[in-house]
């Protein structure tokens, strides 16, 4: 699982179709043009004790062209699970291979990298092969897989988002063919329709959550009819380090808030992504509500569920234990306890108010801890997401940015001063 401070704005729609990158397929006649050289027909094998395997003989097989790179760690996350699945598919005889394109900087870290991988590589001083390979599928980030398929209709189309796909179906996706794409999507749509809170959390073996003394347990039927958040995070990821904090202060304002108003409760449930028994014990000993047990299988179903790729993640499951939106995290950065009960209307209304202060605001202001005068700015007029440069928070809509180097803070954020004292405080 990859660990980024941001989150993207995906669709929550779990029928949304894979995006297709053409539909060209590979066929045994462009192996070759494809993966070798003048000077070579051969791909390097996993171990260096192994022979050289020709490249004719991935001859008829759906082959992931897989590019990546030793230093940058989202790859490496990813390494980790699709080492997982490409063992399980070929345990199974499945007629899948992989073909990795390093971008590492040097051939030491190729090769410490490629030790750890049971699959195929381009030579690492092939840089024609390598650079071609990356024009040809027009990679601008990492790591990225391109799923090929041997010969095949003109419906199979090579697919660009493999790692998506990976992360989102595991080795159920194999052979990443349009008709068995289509077929999970039909699966995960009928699951989220018939979504209760209860086949959420509970399985066959258990049917409780854990409360903060990891003794007493607590029902999982007991959240039925409440506002529910799934908070996925680890002791050893530095901004759900950070975020934890600021989300128990904010859980614990929304409490307070509903017991006076004797309305409808909310809940959040930990789940964790910690790798051992005491950093998970440790880690949920600092936090107020539930938690799954540590090593659940429900932990890992979870993830793959939600296609959760990055944490902190917060997922808000509403009182009709349907999911009402995958970034909870974004929104209490934006808005706080507000958020709350985070549904569509609530983030609509919050955004007019957001419109309606705006109105307020200087046009601009200079900042201590700045040297420029910054610019309000709107989502139409040059603003977006973003995260502040004061409060590292994330934020969206209006913002004061810096037009010469690009520095934006939240307008809750400005501490305005003279654009002398400005200079001074810098």
């Amino acid at each position: 699982m990859q660990v980024e401070m941001d989150l993207a704005n995906k669709s929550n729609n779990p029928a949304q179709t894979p995006t297709n990158g053409g539909s060209e397929n590979i066929s045994a006649s462009t192996l070759s043009s494809l993966l070798a050289s003048k000077d070579r027909d051969y791909l390097l094998p996993s171990t260096a004790e192994a022979d050289q395997v020709k490249i004719s003989d991935l001859e008829g097989k759906v082959i992931g062209i897989y590019f990546s790179a030793n230093w940058y760690p989202p790859c490496r996350n990813f390494n980790r699970v699709l080492i997982g699945v490409y063992e399980q598919l070929k345990s199974n005889g499945s007629n899948f291979e992989i073909v990795f394109v390093s971008s590492d900087e040097d051939l030491d870290a190729f090769n410490s990298y490629r030790q750890s991988m049971p699959w195929l590589s381009i030579p690492f001083s092939d840089l024609e092969t390598k650079k071609a390979l990356n024009r040809k599928y027009e990679v601008e980030s990492m790591p990225c897989l391109v799923i090929l398929q041997p010969e095949g209709t003109k419906d199979d189309a090579t697919f660009y988002d493999g790692v998506e796909l990976v992360y989102r179906y595991g080795l159920d996706a194999f052979p990443f063919t349009k008709e068995k794409l289509e077929e999970l999507q039909r699966e995960e749509k009928r699951k989220h329709d018939s979504q209760t809170v209860t086949n959420l959390l509970a399985n066959p073996e258990r049917d409780y959550l854990l409360d903060q003394t990891m003794t007493r347990k607590v029902p999982v039927d007991s959240l039925i009819g409440k506002t529910v958040g799934l908070y996925l995070s680890a002791q050893w990821c530095s901004p759900c380090v950070e975020f934890t904090p600021k989300l128990i202060s904010i859980y614990q304002r929304i409490k307070q808030s509903l017991e006076e108003k004797g309305s409808e409760d909310f809940e959040i449930i930990f789940v964790t992504n910690d790798r051992d028994q005491s950093s998970f014990k440790s880690y949920f000993g600092s936090m107020p509500w539930l938690a799954l047990p540590f090593g659940d299988p429900t932990v890992r179903s979870l993830a793959k569920y939600f296609d959760v790729q990055w944490i902190p993640c917060l997922i808000i499951i509403g009182p009709d234990g349907k999911t009402v939106t995958k970034q909870g995290r974004n929104l209490i950065n934006l808005y706080r306890e507000n958020a709350y009960p985070f549904t569509d209307a609530k983030v609509e209304s919050l955004e007019k108010e957001m419109e309606e202060a705006a109105k307020s605001l200087p046009r601009s202001e200079y900042h201590s801890g700045h040297r420029h005068e910054l610019t309000l700015v709107s989502e139409g007029s040059g603003g977006g997401p973003f995260i502040c440069c004061d409060c590292d928070e994330q934020g969206s809509g209006w913002a004061y940015q810096c037009l010469e180097c690009g520095y934006e803070v939240h307008p809750r954020c400005i501490r305005a001063v003279t654009p002398q004292s400005s200079i001074e405080d810098r």
